[in-house]
């Protein structure tokens, strides 16, 4: 028989082991809604983790196709250099023969004047890009062994903006070159009308100095100048043409000049190379901006 008194006891072991069953149930759902937890922030992360990989990968992959497509671009110009030049030197062959015995003719001298100019694909931060330089050929418009000074004074004033002392035109149709200069021959002064003395400059893309397409070649004395803004003209390899021979030459201040070789610099391509060359030569013919 069981006591009265046993009674309480067993009641209160009963609720005891009900409450126990309740809290290991409770603490069992906890630990699951933990491991859930754990286990998203898990497949969280991996997405995370997953979605930062492919950006990184999509990144490197455009910078190596932007690379390769560079690299494509500057082979194909060069070939294009070579081919164009080596053919204009065969066909205007009698031409530059017949110029040089004009110049021969008209001045002592030599026939082709050779200067340093700075070269091209230089980093703009490079603090002296005028160090760079290459030879430069042109048939010789000046007597022989003339003073520079005249031309280092006139490119200060061009280069730091003074255009009222720089243009030798009117305010309408601004002239940008040293006008009626008194070192420049008969011969010379033609030659530089049509821009013929240029043409010795083909040598010079052959020889991979120079592009057919690209920012004129400076002086050094003028780079010396250069503002870092004005740097940035250093960037694509130097020219025998570009936008701004076709867009006004000399009639241009020298910001213009820049912001113009600044927009080949960003635009450059073989498509934008052949536009140029294409216009080049009706700017030739007009004479426009030339002196």
């Amino acid at each position: 028989m069981i006591s009265v008194g046993f009674l309480p006891g067993l009641a209160r072991a009963r609720a005891l082991k009900a409450r126990t069953g309740l809290l290991h149930q409770q603490s069992i759902r906890r630990e699951a809604g933990r491991r859930y937890a754990e286990a998203a922030m898990m497949r969280g992360g991996r997405k995370v983790g997953l979605s930062q990989a492919t950006r990184s990968r999509q990144r490197e992959e455009s910078a190596v196709s932007r690379s390769l497509s560079r690299l494509s671009y500057l082979a194909s110009k060069r070939l294009m250099d070579a081919v164009i030049s080596a053919l204009a030197l065969l066909i205007l062959f009698p031409l530059l023969l017949a110029i040089a015995i004009a110049i021969k003719l008209d001045s002592p001298g030599p026939i082709i004047y050779k200067q340093k100019r700075v070269r091209g694909h230089q980093d703009p931060d490079d603090p002296h890009p005028e160090q760079r330089v290459f030879d430069f050929f042109k048939f010789r418009s000046m007597y022989a062994n003339s003073d520079t000074s005249a031309h280092r004074r006139y490119v200060t004033e061009y280069i730091n903006g003074n255009a009222h002392k720089a243009n030798n035109g009117s305010e309408k149709e601004p002239l940008y070159k040293i006008r009626d200069d008194p070192r420049i021959t008969r011969v010379g002064r033609f030659l530089r009308r049509t821009s013929l003395d240029e043409l010795p400059q083909l040598f010079n893309v052959l020889k991979g100095d120079m592009s057919l397409v690209g920012p004129r070649p400076a002086l050094p004395y003028e780079v010396e100048q250069y503002r870092s803004a004005h740097r940035q003209r250093l960037r694509p390899q130097a020219g025998l043409t570009g936008l701004w021979q076709i867009s006004g030459r000399g009639r241009l201040t020298f910001e213009q000049m820049v912001q113009l070789d600044i927009e080949y610099a960003q635009r450059c391509s073989l498509a934008l190379d052949l536009q140029i060359l294409l216009k080049t030569l009706p700017a030739v013919i007009s004479r426009e901006g030339a002196w």
